[in-house]
């Protein structure tokens, strides 16, 4: 980020708190659709949902940040992001803030001393709210099994 630069994000809500991602990695905000159940995922792993022809993984972001499952009702939201190895979508109770991070207002000292959430890359400390950013690709790379999901998601997609 340049000098004196603000950081656009998409703020969602998961649980009762507020998290930012890069509005650069967002494809898109859909509405939650049929997920796809698929036996023997690690809990944080719903199953698949079809995004545009394709089929995506949806992960439960409360599940991997408080292990309790988001309701999943008419106002559930799914994030979908690009990483390094294919698109997720993120499952969150709402999803519908554009906020741009003042880079003067974010900090990280704190985050880079806990190794169990690598993924929180900074906090924004604003007037009346604290929300941490989020780089999915981190994320989508520290859980175990991301690896033999986007192994799976690789060979399915080759054989279609």
């Amino acid at each position: 980020m340049k000098e004196g630069a603000a950081m656009q994000t998409v703020i969602v809500r998961t649980g009762n708190e507020e998290y930012a991602l890069p509005v650069e990695s967002v494809i898109s905000i859909e509405k939650l659709g049929y997920v796809t159940p698929i036996p023997h995922l690690p809990d944080y792993l719903l199953g698949l949902m079809r995004f545009r022809g394709e089929l995506v993984p949806i992960l439960d972001m409360s599940q991997i940040f408080y292990r309790r499952a988001t309701p999943r009702d008419a106002e559930s939201h799914v994030v979908v992001v690009k990483t390094d190895q294919l698109e997720i979508g993120l499952l969150v109770l709402d999803a519908r803030e554009i906020l741009e991070l003042p880079e003067d207002r974010l900090t990280s000292a704190a985050l880079k001393a806990y190794s169990k959430t690598p993924y929180f890359i900074t906090v924004a400390n604003l007037d009346h709210r604290v929300v941490t950013v989020i780089d999915p690709m981190i994320m989508a790379n520290s859980l175990q099994g991301m690896d033999e999901i986007s192994r799976y998601m690789k060979e399915q997609h080759q054989s279609n």
